[in-house]
């Protein structure tokens, strides 16, 4: 039973109100057939919509089977038409992109019934219709009596309660309207159906009771129904089930709408995709750029990686030094006599006190850590780590001479000359060598025992991985032989001129030595020189054998314990040249052609391998154990290391002159005579003074009378009977027993944990500002004495390159959301244009249950189509624009180098970003379209 209590309702436009519905009350049975008649206006519709849930009323009370409505929300209004209401129209309101039997099981869809069996329902519903055979045609595909009889199919399929119809046969001829009419009449024998018609002769005819409203109330009813009080009971609220559409209905629904515009969902799609190919192209372009920028960046960073020494200089000092030039001051403005300049001899010290220690051990073992800061930044080449073996290298060269690789003339002075190696570099040179020479420039220490300067360890893969990084045998190519696989296998490295430093040449004994000699005499008497420029066959280096001998196996035992040097004694070192490891030159091997990265200096390259082996047998030789045992004596003098009192000064300066030979003696007696003589003409005591008795016996006129022999005599004599302050003075002035430390270093003793220095290698310059900042940050946790100070050469070359790049990024992100913006606009008004459209469709879900949030999901499903589209579309294109594209690239900047193309990673995001930008764009049209009235939709054209 169906009761209207007191329903009024009224339209309000502006100022004017019209009453629709003023307090009409009116019980409807479970199964009969009312008419409701009237003029237009009379309310007729508005009654119809009320009851069937498309509109609200103002006051009153809606009761269904004793269901109050009172309370109802829009989901418990969606349920009511969907469980209890079917709709007949006028205009049949069939989607016009579905096929029949998709129109009628939709109110089954919006139910939730399983597909199988709503296909089932709405094919027996349209055989009843007689319509059984039509199932898979189209609205515009039938008659229009046929069309009403898919609008009834469709309000009987999920068997609902109550049956409205409004106008059915308004649009129908004659004979048609009967066959409705017949058809309703048998349908109104099980169930209510409520029918607004302005024809009264059809009404009077089929219908079984008659309503009269005219101005919003009732003025007849031809069967009235007063309920007894049994059938009355108070009415309660509840609700009637669930109604709502799966998402593959909004899609299937979206899909077909868009088939049935095929050229117009095209256009709209290509319009939309051009924001998609603007970004596309965009993202090609900046993709190929940055990857040739990234190839720039890591070639770069591999050339230029950071450099720690282990000693090094603080060009944060010095440059503030400088800094303080006249420019800077301010001027003093003394005009009353002469004032020194110290600025020259402050900059100087600044210099000296700017060389650092840096502790390496310590920040190795930060390095290694995996959980460290500066781990995540590390690039492809890794973290190098140097070594500073001791070794020297001997040849033969074309006449059969003994050469040094470190300064050709076996113990010659002028062989470690800085001119020699500053000649012996080359253009190549690591910051690290030339580093190392500005070191002994400052302080004149050098290197004891250190390795000839010609030869280089060659870069080894990240991690020891490989013998030879990629980085090397990327950026080089083998001329003759082939790349070391062994330690005892070594390279000849050229320059891209194929040419090597001449001194080297002559130190590989590849010239004569001779020839060397003459040279160098010639270039110290100032004469006029002539340089060799004839070429050396490859074979002839490849056939070059050369000796090492490591620094510990340059000493020799003697019968008092003690070891004696003998790296500088021709005839020893060819005794020992047998058991000396013989490297062999496997390969030539020079720059390729526009190397973006040369790590190997002209000269000998080595293998990690070498280096290894080196560190194993010092640590394992004769005179490294010896000097271990002993930590206080030194194995070379048998003196003591740095002894702390007078005592023991005096007794190693004994045992130290004893040691001398009859010459050495010789030479110190003459010595200590001269510094007699200018202590005495300067007035000075202590104990030079003392070293009078050293020539008292024969008095200082005589020296130069007397031979070795009898200086060496008066030397021992002085020595027997000297003060300790005297022997004290001499063990100052003469006697240097260095450190444990300074031994072992000079021995070849190297610790893995302490390397002379470490290149850390990056991929980029952003990742070499964060390495900067993670060794900024590691220096705030240690103690001054151990941080890390290195000058950044990379970074004062390439900041102005980092700001062109980023530059660079930003255009293209300000060109990326403009063309963002244009879609997103043009999204919105596209699928606003399809709301508008479908709207009548909009009404027609509603009448059948769906909830707003449902009609929004159509919508949103039809804009995600379309996004997809576009998306497509957008990704096509653009791979064939790339095409020409690259060829007009390549034209101009002159290169091939860089190539857009779009990566699929990109692509997919890009398909992605289109679906969710139109879904974005759709969000406004699709509240809207939620938000329409189902009574005012139904009656849109």
């Amino acid at each position: 039973m169906l009761q209207i209590q007191s329903i009024s309702k009224q339209y309000k436009t502006g100022d004017f109100i019209q009453k629709a519905l003023d307090n009409v009350s009116l019980n409807l049975r479970d199964n009969e057939f009312v008419a409701i008649l009237g003029p237009s206006g009379s309310g007729k519709t508005t009654l119809l919509n009320i009851i069937g849930g498309l509109d609200r009323y103002d006051s009153g009370d809606l009761v269904i089977n004793g269901t109050s409505t009172k309370q109802y929300k829009d989901r418990d209004w969606d349920s009511y038409r969907n469980h209890t209401i079917g709709f007949v129209f006028q205009s049949y309101n069939l989607i016009p992109h579905q096929t029949i039997l998709s129109n009628v099981e939709l109110a089954l869809t919006i139910s939730g019934i399983p597909r199988s069996r709503r296909r089932q329902r709405a094919r027996k519903a349209l055989k009843q219709v007689g319509l059984g055979a039509h199932i898979n045609k189209k609205p515009n595909q039938l008659s229009g009596g046929q069309m009403q009889r898919v609008a009834i199919a469709r309000a009987l399929v999920n068997d609902p309660d109550i049956v409205l119809a409004d106008e059915p046969t308004g649009a129908l001829d004659s004979g048609t309207s009967v066959q409705i009419m017949n058809l309703l009449k048998e349908v109104a024998k099980d169930r209510l159906v409520v029918m607004v018609t302005h024809n009264p002769e059809l009404a009077h005819e089929y219908a079984t009771r008659i309503v009269e409203l005219r101005d919003g109330v009732i003025r007849s009813d031809a069967n009235p129904y007063e309920p007894s009080a049994a059938e009355v009971k108070p009415a309660v609220h509840r609700t009637m089930g669930r109604a709502s559409m799966s998402f593959a209905t909004s899609l299937a629904l979206s899909f077909n709408n868009l088939k049935t515009k095929k050229g117009r969902t095209l256009l709209t799609s290509f319009a939309g995709s051009i924001g998609i190919i603007g970004i596309a192209l965009i993202l090609s372009v900046s993709t190929g750029v940055n990857a040739y920028i990234d190839n720039i960046q890591r070639d770069t960073m591999t050339a230029y990686p950071i450099t720690i020494d282990s000693q090094t200089f603080d060009m944060t000092s010095i440059m503030g030094a400088q800094a303080g030039g006249r420019d800077n001051e301010s001027s003093s403005g003394k005009t009353d006599g002469i004032y020194p300049d110290d600025r020259s001899i402050k900059q100087t010290a600044s210099l000296t006190s700017s060389i650092t220690k840096n502790n390496l051990t310590d920040f190795k073992k930060y390095l290694d850590n995996p959980k460290s800061e500066i781990r995540q930044y590390i690039g492809g080449a890794g973290i190098q780590y140097s070594y500073d073996v001791k070794f020297s290298v001997f040849d033969h060269d074309p006449d059969g001479t003994l050469v040094n690789a470190d300064g050709v003339t076996i113990g010659a002075a002028s062989s470690s000359s800085m001119a020699s190696k500053m000649s012996s570099m080359g253009p190549s040179a690591s910051m690290s060598d030339v580093t190392s020479m500005q070191m002994s420039m400052l302080t004149g220490k050098t290197d004891t025992n250190a390795a000839p300067d010609s030869f280089h360890e060659i870069m080894p893969g990240a991690n020891d991985s490989r013998l030879i990084s990629k980085v090397v045998t990327d950026n080089y190519r083998v001329v003759r032989g082939a790349w070391p696989t062994a330690k005892d296998e070594v390279v000849l490295v050229l320059d891209d001129d194929n040419k090597v430093p001449l001194t080297t040449l002559y130190e590989l004994g590849l010239l004569k030595a001779s020839d060397y000699t003459t040279m160098m005499n010639d270039i110290d008497a100032g004469n006029k020189i002539t340089t060799p420029t004839a070429k050396i066959n490859y074979d002839t280096a490849l056939n070059q054998t050369l000796y090492m001998i490591p620094a510990s196996d340059q000493y020799v035992k003697g019968e008092d314990g003690n070891y004696t040097y003998i790296g500088d004694n021709a005839d020893e070192i060819s005794s020992r040249l047998d058991s000396a490891t013989k490297l062999k030159i496997v390969g030539v091997v020079k720059p390729i052609q526009d190397a973006s990265a040369t790590p190997l200096a002209a000269g000998v390259g080595y293998t990690r391998a070498l280096t290894d082996d080196l560190i194993e047998h010092a640590d394992a030789s004769a005179i490294v154990t010896d000097q271990k045992v002993n930590k206080t004596r030194n194995v070379l003098n048998g003196l003591t290391f740095s002894p702390s009192d007078d005592a023991t000064k005096a007794a190693d300066a004994k045992t130290y002159v004893a040691s001398l030979g009859v010459s050495d003696k010789a030479n110190m007696a003459k010595a200590l005579a001269q510094t007699m003589q200018a202590a005495t003409a300067q007035g000075q005591a202590g104990a030079t003074a003392g070293t009078a008795g050293a020539t008292g016996a024969a008095g200082a006129q005589n020296m130069a009378a007397m031979d070795e022999q009898q200086l060496a005599a008066s030397l021992d004599q002085y020595i027997a009977t000297a003060s300790q302050d005297a022997l004290v003075a001499i063990y100052d002035q003469y006697v240097s027993t260095g450190t444990y430390d300074d031994n072992l270093a000079a021995f070849g003793v190297v610790s893995r944990d302490a390397p002379s220095t470490i290149n850390i290698y990056t991929d980029s310059f952003e990742n070499k500002d964060h390495i900067s900042q993670a060794i900024t940050d590691y220096n705030k946790t240690v103690d001054k004495a151990d941080r890390i100070v290195y000058t950044d050469y990379v970074g004062l070359m390439m900041s102005s390159v980092t700001t062109i790049i980023n530059v660079i990024s930003y255009v293209l992100i300000a060109f990326v959301s403009v063309s963002l913006v244009v879609s997103s606009i043009m999204i919105g008004i596209i699928t606003y244009i399809s709301v508008l459209e479908r709207t009548k469709e909009i009404g027609i879900l509603r009448a059948m249950g769906a909830s707003k949030r449902n009609v929004s999901q159509v919508f949103n499903a039809e804009t995600g189509i379309v996004g997809l589209t576009a998306g497509l579309i957008g990704i096509g294109v653009t791979l064939l624009l790339i095409i020409p594209g690259n060829m007009l690239l390549h034209h101009l900047i002159g290169t091939n180098d860089v190539n857009a193309y779009l990566p699929v990673q990109g692509a997919v995001i890009l398909v992605i970003l289109s679906v969710i930008l139109t879904l974005i764009g759709g969000l406004i049209p699709s509240k809207k379209a939620a938000k329409q009235d189902p009574a005012t939709a139904l009656r849109t054209e």
